[in-house]
């Protein structure tokens, strides 16, 4: 049966952070825009800042539907499923916001990932999520899958982009820009990533 939690604490925190991928899902206010659902995986590339604000890195990707829709509306649901040990399913439903890299609070949430080296990865964002309710439901029809390892090549193949070539890359793609419906997504050029 689904439970209603009023913070990510304890045994749902430790839960988030011990999966290797999560889904994220948001929609545009028109109701004939595209519903976006993505899946999140790279160890390290989310974190629980506080006991109702999760935070994931945006990568390079062939769209910005996320970023488009929390441009447009806040609006979105994070879900951690397990595919291994006792069924679960966590959800955090909320208001999300894309941090750019030029924002004054990016090099304070930056720091927040320290186990994934994120100059490997075409780093875009990181969306910051405040959560409004926290869910977790029995996962009985989740199926056994087990993880092995991340794949190396989304970081083989952006480890050799600079933020010029990046931002080349990126305008050459029709869904960075703007989103697949037309909403305006990653800003460009990049503005340079700066890591200590």
């Amino acid at each position: 049966m689904g439970k209603t939690h009023e913070r990510i604490t304890g045994r749902l925190r430790a839960f988030i952070e011990a999966q290797p991928i999560f889904f994220t899902a948001t929609a545009p206010l028109s109701g004939d825009g595209t519903i976006n659902l993505s899946p999140k995986g790279l160890k390290g590339s989310w974190v629980v800042l506080d006991e109702l604000t999760v935070a994931y890195l945006d990568f390079a990707g062939s769209n910005a539907e996320t970023v488009a829709h929390l441009r447009e509306n806040g609006r979105i649901t994070l879900m951690w499923t397990a595919f291994e040990g006792p069924p679960n399913i966590v959800r955090v439903h909320g208001q999300g916001e894309p941090v750019f890299r030029d924002d004054p609070r990016f090099p304070e949430l930056l720091a927040r990932f320290d186990s994934i080296d994120v100059t490997q990865h075409g780093l875009r964002a990181i969306i910051v999520v405040s959560a409004e309710t926290v869910r977790d439901t029995c996962g009985y029809a989740v199926p056994f899958m087990t993880y092995d390892e991340d794949r190396t090549l989304h970081g083989s193949r952006f480890a050799r982009e600079d933020d010029e070539s990046l931002s080349a890359y990126f305008a050459k793609k029709d869904d960075i820009a703007t989103s697949i419906d037309g909403l305006p997504g990653v800003p460009l050029p990049l503005p340079p990533l700066h890591v200590s």
